[in-house]
């Protein structure tokens, strides 16, 4: 099975060591998030599993502009006239203008660690060597809760790119951090709350300040965009992640 259910209407999709977010209202959804490149295979099977079409998805919300990511945005704006909506700072990074990830060098340096080499040959065979953009990208139409399904809330929290964003659903009490906070990595021998590697971060000490946009937000359920459902609040998460980054 390639997705689960975290609340009523909400569900985690799962693509190549990689969780995308799929809200539903009625007949309508939001995804957040795209995985890889050739994930679009398995957002469309998840879609139709749960009783719908690819055409029922209101827009895509993009967290940042990683290739693990922004994967099926094309595919699906080409394919179905989805449109993709991320933070104003993240468009030009979405676009292709320039870029914030870690570089197949940074990987191959770090290829001799077995579990990082394994990632590193399902991430290309997911098309993770293969340029990836989105033209067609716009910023956030509006400020605040955005009217789509679920009613998503995107939340600043930059560090891991410059304009990343996460998402809070709070009629389910879910929050979809994308990658500014997850639960585990392959190339990460921590399991719980954490910040990815340095080296997959534009500023780790962004990364690190981002966890306060979490601080205010009441939600029990963290979709994270690596690694597991976290159960015990937002809150508790970006508590462990802190002092885990900080040495507390």
């Amino acid at each position: 099975m390639q997705y689960y259910q975290v609340a009523d209407d909400v569900f985690c999709l799962r693509g190549t060591d990689v969780n995308m977010v799929l809200a539903r209202e009625g007949g309508a959804l939001t995804l957040i998030d795209a995985g890889w490149l050739k994930d679009a295979d398995a957002i469309e099977r998840s879609v139709r599993a749960l009783g719908h079409r690819p055409e029922d998805i209101a827009a895509v919300l993009l967290s940042h502009a990683h290739l693990d990511h922004i994967g099926a945005l094309r595919h699906l704006h080409d394919r179905y006239g989805i449109p993709a909506y991320t933070a104003p700072a993240e468009v030009g990074h979405a676009r292709g203008e320039y870029h914030e990830s870690a570089t197949p060098l940074d990987v191959i340096r770090r290829a001799w660690k077995p579990r990082t080499l394994a990632w590193a040959v399902r991430i290309a065979a997911a098309g993770g060597l293969r340029e990836n953009s989105a033209p067609h990208i716009q910023p956030f139409p509006t400020e605040g809760v955005l009217d789509l399904p679920g009613s998503p809330v995107p939340i600043p929290c930059a560090g891991h790119t410059s304009g990343h964003s996460a998402f809070h659903l709070p009629g389910a009490g879910v929050v979809a951090t994308g990658d500014a906070l997850v639960t585990a990595h392959p190339t990460s021998n921590i399991e719980g709350p954490q910040l990815l590697p340095d080296f997959f971060n534009h500023s780790t000490g962004g990364a690190l300040d981002g966890l306060a946009a979490f601080d205010a937000i009441d939600a029990d359920l963290v979709v994270p965009g690596h690694g597991p459902l976290w159960k015990d609040g937002i809150r508790r998460a970006a508590e462990i992640a802190r002092d885990r980054a900080t040495g507390n």
